[in-house]
This record gives structure tokens, sequence and C-alpha cells, in this order.
């Protein structure tokens, strides 16, 4: 009689891949950030002190106003970058509605200054409600398109719920009238679309859209077609429009290679309009020259280098796209603004991110950029687990 053989036990499976999180930001996008915003202090000083010493009688006003604001955006950026960035994915459609909320608060009770409403006066301070749509955009598209990746591809599911929430604002921004932000939200939605496998030939549809309606309302108003005839050198050279670029050239061809020193600029006592805003980085290349530009846009290269390389490593689709639509609208902000005051641009009225004076754009940045930092701390590999000791 043979003996009952034990069954052989089979072979334990082999373990299945688990996620291990990253449990640190992306310092290589931090310490940039943080440079250009301490930087920014001493820029905002040296570019205001003419203007705010006979404004305010003190030339260290606009200084201390930006110091207080960049301070205040440190402590929102470290904030969020501790933040878990799925706190935003179900809030998004109520920042949205604030936004457009704000939007129209504008056309009621909004501060005009220079022939256009874009402030709301909040205490103290003015608000500007088009730095808040625009990452309100960013959050919201990411958020729609990552809930229906699955069936992205046809135009129900992906361009109309997308538009239906982004056009609002692109309108209300255009009758401000801020055509060049309408144009760069316009851009990120696209960006973000694209990124999201949206069909091609959907987006081929809007883009020549958006064209058309842009272009028409481009060429409706005399300063708009003023600037765009200055930008093709058609218009009269005593526009004021030329006149504002042919300065800012000036105060780079002083600048030349290494500057003329911190505080030497000669074209920001009333030769310049906006020197301390929206034309800043010719101050920047007066005064440190074109390695100094060099650097300033380096920091922003290398924040986008790793704002997308967080993108390709997030954990869920809101987080890639979400990491790709901040990285892509300060890109975006960096370069036009860099390309206007170099005369390669039409004149808008974009400021550069972290640099140039302002509070709301420094705040939504810095909001933005900490949740970029959040999304690169969740940011994991794939990795096979040791088996288990018997």
């Amino acid at each position: 009689m043979l003996e009952e053989q034990l069954p052989i036990p089979e072979p334990a499976p082999a373990p299945l891949p688990r996620m291990v999180t990253t449990s640190h930001i992306d310092w290589l996008i931090l310490l940039p950030i943080v440079g250009l915003l301490m930087f920014s202090v001493a820029f905002v000083y040296s570019a205001s002190a003419s203007f705010a010493q006979v404004k305010f009688g003190s030339s260290e006003q606009l200084f201390w106003n930006h110091a207080l604001r960049v301070l205040i955006g440190m402590g929102l950026l470290l904030f969020c970058a501790k933040l878990d960035y799925h706190f935003w994915q179900r809030s998004t459609a109520s920042i949205m509605l604030i936004a457009i909320g704000f939007l129209m608060v504008v056309f009621v009770v909004g501060v005009e200054a220079k022939g256009a409403s874009r402030w709301v006066r909040l205490g103290p301070i003015n608000f500007q409600p088009s730095e808040l749509a625009k990452y309100a955009v960013v959050f919201h598209t990411a958020a729609v398109l990552s809930q229906r990746s699955a069936i992205v591809r046809t135009w129900k599911n992906s361009v109309v719920p997308v538009m239906a929430w982004v056009l609002p604002v692109i309108g209300l921004i255009a009758l401000q009238p801020n055509l060049s932000t309408a144009t760069v939200i316009f851009m990120i939605t696209m960006v973000l679309m694209f990124l999201a496998d949206v069909d091609l030939r959907h987006l081929g549809v809007i883009v020549a859209a958006g064209g058309v309606v842009g272009g028409i309302y481009a060429v409706s108003a005399s300063y708009r077609l003023e600037r765009i005839l200055a930008y093709l050198n058609l218009g009269s050279a005593d526009a004021p429009v030329r006149y504002q670029i042919d300065q800012a050239l000036i105060a780079f061809g002083n600048g030349g290679i290494t500057g003329v020193g911190p505080g030497q600029s000669r074209q920001r006592d009333w030769f310049l309009p906006e020197s301390y805003g929206d034309f800043i980085f010719s101050i920047v290349g007066e005064e440190y020259g074109f390695l100094g530009v060099s650097l300033l846009l380096g920091a922003f290269v290398l924040v986008m280098w790793r704002g997308y390389g967080v993108a390709r490593k997030a954990p869920d689709a809101f987080g890639r796209l979400l990491a790709a639509g901040i990285t892509t609208t300060l890109a975006l902000y960096a370069f036009v603004n860099a390309g206007v005051t170099c005369g390669l641009l039409p004149t808008t009225g974009l400021p550069m991110p972290f640099i140039s004076y302002g509070g709301s754009a420094v705040f939504f940045s810095a909001i933005a950029v900490g949740t970029l930092l959040n999304i690169s701390s969740q940011a994991g590999v794939w990795v096979r687990s040791r088996p288990e000791k018997l």
C-alpha cells in the first residue's frame, strides 16, 4: 500500500509592485522661485525709488509694499507645498465661480486706471481678479479633463465641459479690456487639452475660431491697433507705445554685457513708464546687463524643465495636468513679458512673474508654485517589494 503523499505547497506568488512616494519637494523648483522673489525686492526698489519719492514723499514706499507682499507670498508658497494638491480637485468649480463673480464685480465697482477697469478694492489693497481667474482656469480644466480621461476624445465630453467654463472667463477679461491676459488663458487651455489627448481636429476648430475672434477684437479699438502697427513699424514714431518700447531698448543698450550697476539705472528716472511693473525686465537689463537677464531667464528655464518633469512623474492624471498647466502659465508670462520688453512681441500688459511690482500676481503665483511643489513631493516610482521573511 502506497503511503499517502502530502500535497506539495505551491510557490508563493511574486510580490506585486507598490507605489513608493518621495517625501521631499523639488528643490530645483523652490530655490529659483525663492531667489526670484528675494531679488525682486531689490529690482523693485531700484526701479521705483524716483517715482515713489515724488508721489509718496518716500523713495522706499513701494519697496516696503513689495517686500511685505513677497513675505506673504513665501508663506503661501510654503503652506501650499504642504497641502495635498487633491484638496483643490474637490473645490475647483467653487473657485471658478468665485473668480467669475469677481470678474463681474469689476464692471460695477472696479477701480479704473489708464482706461481699463481691472481691479477691485478690498480694504487697503487692490485685488486683480484676472490673476485669480487664470489659475482657476488651470486648476478646473485639469480637474475636468482628468475626470473624463477615458472619453476625452469626443466633442461632447471634452471640449464642451471645458469651454463652457473658460469662455465666460476669457470674455469678461477681454471686456475689461485686457486682451493679452485673455489670449494667454486661451493658450494655456489649449495646451492642457492637447496634453489630455483631446482630438486634434477639435482643437483645430477651437484655435481657428479663437484666432478669428481674437483678430477682429484686436483691431476693433484704436489703441490696440496702434500697438500692432507700432510692432510692425508702420505707426507713428511719436506714438506713446512706440516711445515705451524705444526707452526699454535704450535701457538694454545702456546695460551692455555686465550692466551699469545696481541702482544706477538712468531710464527709470521718468524716461521709461511702468519701470517697476510690466517693464521691470528692461531695468534689470540696464543695471545687470546681458548676464543678469540671462540668469533671470535661466531660472525660469530651470523651473520649466523641473515642472514638466514633475508632470511626467505625477501619480495621477489630475496631478499631471495641473503640474503642466502651472508650469506653462509661468513660462508663458515670463517669456511673453521678456519678448515685449525686447520689442520681439506686440506691447501687452503682462507682468514678469515674481519680479514685477504687484500683490495679486505674487500671491496667486506663489500658491500655484506651492501646489506644484506638493505634486513633486508625491511623485513616485514603481519598485518591487522584497519578499516577506518566513
